[in-house]
């Protein structure tokens, strides 16, 4: 049966796959159909995203992408993409007073540089198959400003700029560039930065309520299919009606 979401015969890279949603992603892809290279600071949960793939000829790679020796290690590993997911990632919220300088470059690293390098080096070595895919999962924070987040949300911001760009820059490859910015999903990281209470009156301000993880799994899985074969530069919120 035609099917214009499958994976199948795609070879997918999912940055911050040892958990939350690059663990999502990365179970859904292999259920597409996806053979997924996952990557990972953790060893430990990255084999238990591993170890949950359902599809054939996958790869887990140790790495921190910040660690130059380690991104150099991964660089050298990848073999030619279809798609690629950019999910590590790191939020964190600060009042501006207190934003100090340390803070801000450690941000900026994890959320941005490591991503606009990564893409770099995949459009350079031409890593990217022609008519595929470039995801960045950036937030709502990036358009929608939270106390105590200006930093987060500048990370982001920048990462939705630069994709607009790269979209433009290899279009004539009809390689496909976008982000997605996920609203307040369920996860151990964010459940675990409020209390039950502090959950249940955050949620009731969003008219769906929280997300899971699979509902950003999912809208990834279209990005990179042949269903969005005409989507780039685009920045695909998906929160529930949160940012209304």
């Amino acid at each position: 049966m035609y099917n214009p979401f499958s994976l199948k015969g795609k070879k997918i890279l999912i940055t911050g796959a040892s958990s939350g949603l690059g663990r999502s992603i990365a179970i859904e892809c292999s259920k597409m159909g996806a053979s997924v290279i996952i990557t990972g600071r953790n060893k430990e949960r990255l084999q238990e995203t591993f170890d949950n793939l359902t599809s054939s000829n996958n790869t887990q790679i140790i790495c921190d992408l910040t660690n130059k020796e380690s991104f150099n290690h991964l660089c050298n590993k990848l073999p030619q993409l279809d798609g690629v997911v950019m999910n590590a990632g790191i939020p964190c919220s600060t009042p501006v007073k207190y934003n100090s300088e340390e803070y801000m470059r450690e941000l900026f690293e994890t959320n941005t540089f490591v991503n606009l390098n990564l893409s770099k080096f995949l459009i350079r070595r031409k890593i990217v198959n022609k008519r595929g895919s470039i995801i960045f999962i950036s937030s709502v924070a990036s358009n929608q400003p939270y106390k105590g987040n200006s930093i987060y949300s500048a990370s982001k911001a920048a990462i939705n700029s630069f994709s607009r760009v790269l979209a433009l820059e290899v279009g004539n490859k009809n390689i496909k560039v976008n982000c997605i910015s996920p609203g307040i999903i369920h996860t151990k990281q964010n459940d675990s930065a409020f209390s039950d209470e502090e959950l249940s009156k955050e949620s009731q301000k969003i008219p769906f309520g929280f997300g899971k993880p699979e509902v950003i799994a999912n809208a990834s899985i279209y990005l990179l299919s042949d269903a969005s074969e005409w989507v780039t530069g685009i920045n695909l919120i998906v929160d529930g009606g949160q940012s209304l």
